[in-house]
């Protein structure tokens, strides 16, 4: 984007904290924060102690429940505070669940499934807004107030928590503390297909019941994955979707490893289903054509060549940003930083959705053994020393290897039972 001195003032005063409320409405600069808030530039924080249009009692709590332990039912629903009503949808349990003190209780006599569930769920409410929350969720008081905030604005369909692991002193659990899948990080997001963040799991999301009534509700075929197709369409269908990680919930790890593999398995699974309905959104691998050459060469062993292009790329992009001031050091640096995250994201495909091929590679070329224990350490290690995460760096980078090799294998699962391979094939821009 290329911003007047008008507009480069009004970003001044957002990056100085300022209230810029008053600018907000028609004008130009209404349209500039509006444009930039749906392109995820910059994140709308709502004042939390304001008086907003809905409140707790406007909720109603839908549980999914498949042979969920009681009393971890009756802790949550307990936590839920003045919600409206708590709905604990029993998904073909074995045992049917046992009523829980303060919710109402809902059995489906088939398990169809999370989505299925929560389906039935908000077929039964009569509230403006919906939580949808797993039963082993910690929910906190906290969190009801920051993500009702964000309703005030009319185009916002969802809100997601940010949802961390429960803490432990196991390897698991001091692992999953670090890299839960659910874990979306500290930073809001506009939460849309092929972005930083592309999606929010519904182990805990606040959203309008109209709204998803009006996109048909969650797509009860879809085993897993189903919260991600559900933010999608709602994103297709022109309404936000945001990720509020100032409102922080607790997910309670799975129990052994051989849990873990089969989760991150299951999430993979759903990637060509997701292709299919959204195609081209679960791309493993999406950069730049310059960097992707760049990086091809130095993996060829052409390294001096793949610096020349990925320099040239930093001259392409001076050409590019015309007579903006300082554009050369500009260019360097974005092309610089655009190049080295290339990189990163490339490594992260290889021992991911590409890991089978990357492995049979590593059997018949010496080259790519090196590049596939570069790819495996690297990054890895960076993201180790930029977290720290209570787990050694060696079993860190171990763990961090495994987990993309589960969600990879899922991938590779669902690519084959689907006869679909959009899941694995890249995408350059």
């Amino acid at each position: 984007m290329r911003l007047t001195s008008r507009a480069t003032a009004l970003l001044d005063a957002l990056e100085q904290g300022l209230d810029v409320s008053d600018h907000v409405g028609s004008n130009r600069e209404g349209a500039l924060i509006n444009r930039l808030v749906e392109n995820g530039a910059i994140h709308p924080t709502p004042d939390d102690v304001a008086d907003h249009r809905f409140h707790i009692a406007d909720v109603t709590v839908v549980v999914p429940a498949h042979n969920e332990r009681h009393h971890d039912l009756e802790t949550l629903v307990r936590t839920l505070g003045d919600a409206k009503r708590v709905i604990i949808v029993d998904d073909g349990s074995t045992i049917p669940l046992a009523p829980v003190a303060g919710a109402d209780v809902v059995r489906r006599d088939a398990a169809g499934g999370p989505g299925a569930a929560r389906n039935t769920g908000l077929a039964m409410v009569d509230t403006e807004l919906v939580l949808f929350v797993d039963a082993d969720v910690s929910w906190d008081d906290d969190a009801w107030t920051i993500l009702l905030a964000h309703f005030d604005d009319e185009r916002v369909a969802a809100v997601a928590p940010r949802v961390k692991s429960n803490p432990g002193s196991s390897l698991l659990a001091r692992y999953e503390s670090g890299s839960s899948p659910l874990d979306l990080g500290a930073e809001p997001a506009r939460v849309r297909a092929r972005t930083r963040v592309s999606y929010v799991p519904a182990a805990a999301i606040l959203a309008r019941v109209d709204t998803l009534r009006a996109v048909n509700g969650f797509d009860a075929s879809l085993r897993y994955g189903e919260d991600v197709d559900l933010v999608w369409r709602l994103d297709d269908s022109q309404h936000t979707c945001r990720y509020e990680p100032r409102a922080v919930v607790f997910h309670q790890p799975r129990a052994t490893w051989m849990d873990a593999w089969r989760q991150r398995v299951s999430y993979g699974s759903a990637a060509s289903a997701l292709d299919e309905r959204h195609p081209g959104a679960v791309t493993p691998l999406r950069i730049n054509r310059w960097s992707a050459a760049a990086w091809g060469l130095v993996g060829l062993g052409h390294v001096v060549i793949g610096a020349i292009t990925g320099a040239w790329s930093t001259v392409m992009l001076v050409r590019k940003l015309g007579n903006v001031t300082d554009r050369v050091p500009i260019a360097m640096r974005l092309a610089g930083r655009g190049n080295l995250h290339a990189g990163r994201l490339i490594a992260s495909a290889l021992t991911r959705a590409w890991w089978p091929i990357t492995l049979c590679a590593c059997l018949v070329s010496r080259r790519a053994r090196r590049m596939a224990l570069i790819a495996a350490v690297v990054p890895n290690v960076a993201t180790w020393l930029t977290a720290r995460p209570d787990v050694d760096v060696l079993r860190y980078v171990a763990l961090r290897v495994a987990d993309d090799v589960a969600y990879g294998t899922g991938v590779w699962k669902g690519a084959l039972a689907r006869r679909r391979a959009g899941a694995l094939v890249p995408t350059l821009d």
